[in-house]
Protein backbone atom coordinates (compact mmCIF):
# COMPACT_ATOMS: atom_id res chain seq x y z
CA UNK A 1 0.00 0.00 0.00
CA UNK A 2 0.87 3.45 -0.98
CA UNK A 3 -0.31 6.77 1.25
CA UNK A 4 -0.39 9.88 0.07
CA UNK A 5 -2.24 12.89 2.23
CA UNK A 6 -3.73 15.43 0.02
CA UNK A 7 -3.93 19.29 2.06
CA UNK A 8 -4.72 22.51 0.95
CA UNK A 9 -2.93 25.91 1.76
CA UNK A 10 -6.35 27.04 2.86
CA UNK A 11 -10.04 26.02 2.20
CA UNK A 12 -11.64 26.19 -1.06
CA UNK A 13 -8.47 25.81 -2.98
CA UNK A 14 -9.63 22.39 -4.62
CA UNK A 15 -8.55 19.46 -2.69
CA UNK A 16 -11.38 17.27 -3.42
CA UNK A 17 -10.95 17.44 -7.51
CA UNK A 18 -7.54 17.21 -7.08
CA UNK A 19 -8.14 13.99 -5.14
CA UNK A 20 -10.40 13.06 -7.72
CA UNK A 21 -7.66 13.66 -10.38
CA UNK A 22 -5.10 11.80 -8.26
CA UNK A 23 -7.13 8.76 -8.27
CA UNK A 24 -8.20 8.59 -11.77
CA UNK A 25 -4.67 9.05 -12.95
CA UNK A 26 -3.39 6.08 -10.99
CA UNK A 27 -6.57 3.81 -12.07
CA UNK A 28 -5.27 4.62 -15.65
CA UNK A 29 -2.43 3.71 -15.14
CA UNK A 30 -3.67 -0.31 -13.56
CA UNK A 31 -3.33 1.08 -10.07
CA UNK A 32 -6.60 0.30 -7.14
CA UNK A 33 -7.37 3.11 -5.70
CA UNK A 34 -9.24 4.08 -2.16
CA UNK A 35 -10.16 6.99 -0.45
CA UNK A 36 -9.99 8.26 3.01
CA UNK A 37 -11.99 11.10 4.47
CA UNK A 38 -11.39 11.33 8.01
CA UNK A 39 -13.55 14.18 8.66
CA UNK A 40 -16.66 16.05 6.86
CA UNK A 41 -18.24 18.99 7.66
CA UNK A 42 -21.33 20.82 6.65
CA UNK A 43 -23.18 17.82 5.45
CA UNK A 44 -26.12 16.27 7.27
CA UNK A 45 -26.24 12.30 7.56
CA UNK A 46 -27.23 10.60 4.02
CA UNK A 47 -25.80 13.96 2.27
CA UNK A 48 -23.29 13.08 -0.86
CA UNK A 49 -20.25 14.84 0.49
CA UNK A 50 -16.70 14.80 -0.42
CA UNK A 51 -16.43 11.02 -1.52
CA UNK A 52 -19.04 11.33 -3.32
CA UNK A 53 -17.94 13.57 -5.72
CA UNK A 54 -14.52 11.84 -5.81
CA UNK A 55 -16.57 8.75 -6.62
CA UNK A 56 -18.59 10.52 -8.94
CA UNK A 57 -15.70 12.24 -10.75
CA UNK A 58 -13.29 9.27 -10.99
CA UNK A 59 -15.03 5.92 -10.59
CA UNK A 60 -13.51 5.38 -7.34
CA UNK A 61 -15.57 2.66 -5.63
CA UNK A 62 -14.16 2.35 -2.31
CA UNK A 63 -14.05 5.09 -0.07
CA UNK A 64 -14.09 5.53 4.10
CA UNK A 65 -15.25 8.60 5.86
CA UNK A 66 -14.78 8.76 9.69
CA UNK A 67 -17.32 10.97 11.28
CA UNK A 68 -19.74 13.82 9.79
CA UNK A 69 -20.90 16.95 11.65
CA UNK A 70 -23.75 19.27 10.30
CA UNK A 71 -22.09 22.64 10.56
CA UNK A 72 -19.28 23.96 7.56
CA UNK A 73 -16.69 24.80 10.40
CA UNK A 74 -13.50 23.32 11.37
CA UNK A 75 -14.00 19.42 12.47
CA UNK A 76 -13.00 19.89 16.46
CA UNK A 77 -14.81 23.17 16.44
CA UNK A 78 -18.08 21.48 14.62
CA UNK A 79 -17.95 18.07 16.70
CA UNK A 80 -17.84 20.13 20.31
CA UNK A 81 -20.96 22.31 18.86
CA UNK A 82 -22.38 18.95 18.17
CA UNK A 83 -21.95 17.28 21.08
CA UNK A 84 -19.70 14.46 19.15
CA UNK A 85 -16.49 13.20 19.89
CA UNK A 86 -13.26 14.43 18.74
CA UNK A 87 -11.46 11.72 16.36
CA UNK A 88 -8.55 10.49 17.77
CA UNK A 89 -5.23 9.93 15.53
CA UNK A 90 -4.98 6.33 17.03
CA UNK A 91 -8.43 5.37 15.52
CA UNK A 92 -8.15 7.06 11.85
CA UNK A 93 -4.83 5.45 12.00
CA UNK A 94 -6.59 2.57 12.50
CA UNK A 95 -9.24 2.85 9.96
CA UNK A 96 -6.71 4.03 7.29
CA UNK A 97 -5.30 0.58 7.73
CA UNK A 98 -7.94 -1.14 7.10
CA UNK A 99 -7.62 0.10 3.31
CA UNK A 100 -4.18 -1.56 2.82
CA UNK A 101 -4.97 -3.91 0.52
CA UNK A 102 -5.25 -1.09 -1.80
CA UNK A 103 -2.08 -0.01 -4.61
CA UNK A 104 -2.97 3.35 -3.67
CA UNK A 105 -4.51 5.02 -0.38
CA UNK A 106 -5.46 8.62 -0.65
CA UNK A 107 -6.28 11.18 2.42
CA UNK A 108 -8.27 14.25 1.90
CA UNK A 109 -7.71 16.45 4.61
CA UNK A 110 -9.95 19.49 6.16
CA UNK A 111 -8.33 22.74 5.19
CA UNK A 112 -5.17 23.67 5.71
CA UNK A 113 -2.52 21.16 7.09
CA UNK A 114 -3.13 23.01 10.70
CA UNK A 115 -6.76 22.69 10.88
CA UNK A 116 -7.76 20.09 13.94
CA UNK A 117 -9.39 17.19 12.02
CA UNK A 118 -10.35 15.97 15.86
CA UNK A 119 -7.54 15.65 18.66
CA UNK A 120 -4.83 16.12 15.74
CA UNK A 121 -4.18 17.69 12.24
CA UNK A 122 -3.22 16.57 8.83
CA UNK A 123 0.46 17.13 10.01
CA UNK A 124 -0.10 15.20 12.76
CA UNK A 125 -1.34 12.18 10.77
CA UNK A 126 1.27 12.37 8.10
CA UNK A 127 4.20 12.11 10.54
CA UNK A 128 2.25 9.02 12.31
CA UNK A 129 1.85 7.39 9.06
CA UNK A 130 5.01 8.46 7.89
CA UNK A 131 2.98 9.50 4.35
CA UNK A 132 3.85 12.45 1.99
CA UNK A 133 1.65 15.53 1.57
CA UNK A 134 0.42 16.57 -1.62
CA UNK A 135 -0.34 20.13 -1.72
CA UNK A 136 -2.98 22.02 -3.67
CA UNK A 137 -2.58 25.68 -4.05
CA UNK A 138 -4.54 28.45 -5.25
CA UNK A 139 -3.32 30.33 -8.43
CA UNK A 140 -3.86 34.19 -7.34
CA UNK A 141 -2.64 36.35 -4.85
CA UNK A 142 -1.64 35.34 -1.70
CA UNK A 143 -0.82 31.41 -2.56
CA UNK A 144 2.95 32.01 -2.43
CA UNK A 145 2.90 32.92 1.32
CA UNK A 146 0.32 30.45 2.05
CA UNK A 147 2.63 27.65 0.20
CA UNK A 148 5.84 28.88 1.43
CA UNK A 149 3.97 28.59 4.92
CA UNK A 150 2.97 25.25 4.38
CA UNK A 151 5.84 23.64 3.25
CA UNK A 152 7.95 25.61 5.59
CA UNK A 153 5.71 23.33 8.44
CA UNK A 154 6.25 20.13 6.62
CA UNK A 155 9.41 20.50 6.50
CA UNK A 156 10.03 21.65 10.18
CA UNK A 157 9.15 18.28 11.17
CA UNK A 158 10.66 16.13 8.05
CA UNK A 159 7.14 15.04 6.41
CA UNK A 160 7.92 15.23 2.49
CA UNK A 161 5.87 17.10 0.47
CA UNK A 162 5.11 15.29 -2.57
CA UNK A 163 4.53 18.60 -4.93
CA UNK A 164 2.45 21.56 -5.50
CA UNK A 165 -0.79 21.56 -7.41
CA UNK A 166 -3.12 24.39 -8.46
CA UNK A 167 -6.43 23.19 -7.60
CA UNK A 168 -7.98 25.68 -10.19
CA UNK A 169 -5.97 27.05 -12.91
CA UNK A 170 -8.29 29.87 -14.56
CA UNK A 171 -9.16 29.74 -18.20
CA UNK A 172 -8.01 33.31 -18.62
CA UNK A 173 -5.69 33.63 -16.10
CA UNK A 174 -4.59 37.23 -14.97
CA UNK A 175 -0.90 38.54 -14.51
CA UNK A 176 -0.55 37.51 -10.72
CA UNK A 177 -1.36 34.21 -11.68
CA UNK A 178 0.91 33.68 -14.60
CA UNK A 179 3.64 34.97 -12.40
CA UNK A 180 2.87 32.47 -9.44
CA UNK A 181 2.91 29.54 -11.66
CA UNK A 182 6.59 30.63 -12.10
CA UNK A 183 7.10 31.59 -9.32
CA UNK A 184 5.88 28.79 -6.71
CA UNK A 185 8.57 25.97 -6.92
CA UNK A 186 10.97 28.74 -6.76
CA UNK A 187 9.63 29.78 -3.04
CA UNK A 188 8.03 26.77 -1.98
CA UNK A 189 11.70 24.44 -3.14
CA UNK A 190 9.11 21.88 -4.01
CA UNK A 191 7.63 21.22 -7.84
CA UNK A 192 4.74 22.26 -9.28
CA UNK A 193 3.07 19.09 -10.80
CA UNK A 194 0.17 20.55 -12.84
CA UNK A 195 -2.94 22.13 -12.52
CA UNK A 196 -6.44 21.40 -13.09
CA UNK A 197 -8.37 23.51 -15.24
CA UNK A 198 -10.99 25.91 -13.58
CA UNK A 199 -14.82 24.47 -13.76
CA UNK A 200 -13.05 20.40 -14.25
CA UNK A 201 -15.29 19.54 -10.96
CA UNK A 202 -18.62 20.18 -13.07
CA UNK A 203 -17.43 17.77 -15.84
CA UNK A 204 -18.94 14.18 -16.32
CA UNK A 205 -16.84 11.36 -15.06
CA UNK A 206 -15.86 10.09 -19.11
CA UNK A 207 -14.43 13.33 -19.91
CA UNK A 208 -12.73 14.13 -16.20
CA UNK A 209 -11.14 10.66 -16.54
CA UNK A 210 -9.77 10.97 -19.78
CA UNK A 211 -8.15 14.21 -19.36
CA UNK A 212 -6.89 14.17 -15.78
CA UNK A 213 -3.74 11.91 -16.36
CA UNK A 214 -2.61 14.62 -18.63
CA UNK A 215 -2.43 16.90 -15.13
CA UNK A 216 0.33 15.53 -13.88
CA UNK A 217 3.84 14.61 -15.21
CA UNK A 218 3.87 11.23 -17.28
CA UNK A 219 6.61 9.77 -15.13
CA UNK A 220 5.33 10.86 -11.66
CA UNK A 221 3.10 8.13 -9.99
CA UNK A 222 1.11 8.82 -6.91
Amino acid sequence: MSLLLISGTSTDVGKTVVTAAVAAAAQAAGRSVAVCKPAQTGMALGEPGDLAEVTRLSGVARTLELARYPEPLAPDTAARRAGMPLLSLGETVAAIDTLRDADLVLVEGAGGLLVRMGEFTLLDLAQKLGAPVLLVAAAGLGTLNHSELTTRALAAVGVPCAGLVIGSWPTDPDLASRCNRDDLPRVTETPLLGAVPAGAGQWGRDRFTAEAPSWFPADWRP
